[in-house]
C-alpha cells in the first residue's frame, strides 16, 4: 500500500516484504502520505524496525506515536485494546493510521495462532470505524502459512507493486482456527474452586510462581489473573473452576477450566468505559499476561495464561 492508495473508512492490508529495502519502500509512503493529511499516525512494529524506520523519517518521526510491539503487543490478546482502539479513541471523530507488525519471526508455536486470531478480529472490532491499518508481513523468514493466513485475516493485500484485494480473506475462519482444544500442561497440579473466596487460590498461586522463580514483580500479576479468570467461572459461568499450574520450557502456564460459553469473539479485546463496573476480568488478564489463548465451545471453556521466566 503507497501513499496513492485511496483511504475508505476502515482499511486493514497486510504488507508483504523482503528486506529493509521493500519495508521502507512500502512503510514510509504510507507514514507520511498520512502526516500530509492531517491523519494521527501510530507505528507499533519490533526494536530493528522501529530504528530503521525512524531513521528514514528524519524530522518527521516525531509527529509519529512510537510503540515496541515485542512489548505492547508481546500477549497479541493486548493489541486491540490497549494499541489499536486506545490509539484510535484517543483521537475521535478522525481517521487514524496504524502500522502494526505482530507476526516477527521469533513468535513461538504457541504465540502464532493467537496472532492470527487477533489480525483477524481486527476486522470486526473496526468495522464502524475510520482507520487505516498496514500490518508488516517478513514473507522472506516468516513461515510459509504466514502468507496464506495473511491473506485470510486482512481485506486487502500489498507490496512494492501496488495493492490488491485478497481473494483468500475469511476472518470468521480465521478466528475458528485458533479455537482449538488446549492440553493440560505436562505434570500439572489442580485446584478446584467452587465459591467466591480466593485466599486458597491466591495462596497457591503465590506459592507456585514464586517456586518456580518468576519475577518478584510478576508473583502478583499471576495470581491476580488466576483469580479474575476463577471468579469469572462462578459468577459468569455459575459453575466450578478448576485451575491447573504448569511449567514449559518457555515458563509458567496455567488453565482454568469450567462449563461455561464465551460466546464474544472480541470479550477481552474491548478497552473499559469509565463508568464499566463489571466485565473487565478477561481485559484485565489479557493486560497482565504474556500470551492468552482461549478454547470455547458449547461444553465449557479453557483459557490458558503464560508467564515468562527470567
Amino acid at each position: 500500500m503507497t501513499a496513492s492508495t485511496a483511504v475508505t473508512p476502515f482499511v486493514h492490508a497486510a504488507l508483504l516484504y523482503r528486506g529493509d529495502t521493500e519495508y521502507l519502500t512500502g512503510i514510509v509512503p504510507f507514514v507520511t502520505a498520512g502526516l500530509a493529511a492531517g491523519e494521527p499516525v501510530a507505528v507499533s512494529v519490533p526494536p530493528r524496525q522501529l530504528a530503521l524506520l525512524r531513521a528514514e523519517l528524519g524530522s518527521a518521526a516525531v509527529d509519529v506515536r512510537w510503540l515496541d510491539m515485542t512489548e505492547v503487543g508481546r500477549n497479541p490478546g493486548r493489541i486491540i485494546p490497549t494499541v489499536l482502539l486506545a490509539f484510535a479513541d484517543a483521537h475521535p471523530d478522525r481517521t487514524v493510521r496504524v502500522i502494526g507488525e505482530p507476526v516477527w519471526p521469533l513468535r513461538t508455536a504457541h504465540e502464532y495462532p493467537a496472532c492470527v486470531q487477533h489480525e483477524a478480529l481486527i476486522n470486526q472490532a473496526f468495522a464502524s470505524r475510520s482507520a487505516t491499518i498496514l500490518c508488516p508481513y517478513d514473507v522472506a523468514r516468516l513461515r510459509e502459512d504466514a502468507v496464506v493466513d495473511a491473506a485470510t485475516t486482512h481485506p486487502m493485500i500489498a507490496d512494492v507493486t501496488g495493492s490488491w484485494p485478497s481473494d483468500r480473506f475469511a476472518p470468521d475462519v480465521a478466528v475458528a482456527s485458533g479455537n482449538v482444544p488446549l492440553a493440560a500442561p505436562a505434570d500439572a497440579s489442580a485446584y478446584t474452586v467452587d465459591s467466591p473466596d480466593m485466599t486458597g487460590l491466591r495462596q497457591l498461586a503465590a506459592e507456585f510462581a514464586v517456586g518456580h522463580g518468576l519475577a518478584d514483580e510478576r508473583v502478583a500479576d499471576l495470581v491476580l489473573a488466576l483469580t479474575e479468570l476463577a471468579s469469572n467461572s462462578i459468577e459468569h459461568a455459575h459453575c466450578e473452576a478448576t485451575v491447573l499450574f504448569g511449567r514449559d520450557r518457555a515458563g509458567l502456564v496455567c488453565q482454568v477450566r469450567d462449563r461455561g460459553h464465551i460466546t464474544d469473539p472480541l470479550a477481552g479485546r474491548r478497552p473499559a468505559t469509565t463508568y464499566q463496573l463489571r466485565g473487565r476480568g478477561l481485559l484485565l488478564v489479557n493486560h497482565l499476561a504474556d500470551l492468552v489463548r482461549v478454547h470455547t465451545v458449547a461444553e465449557g471453556t479453557t483459557v490458558e495464561i503464560w508467564f515468562r521466566l527470567a
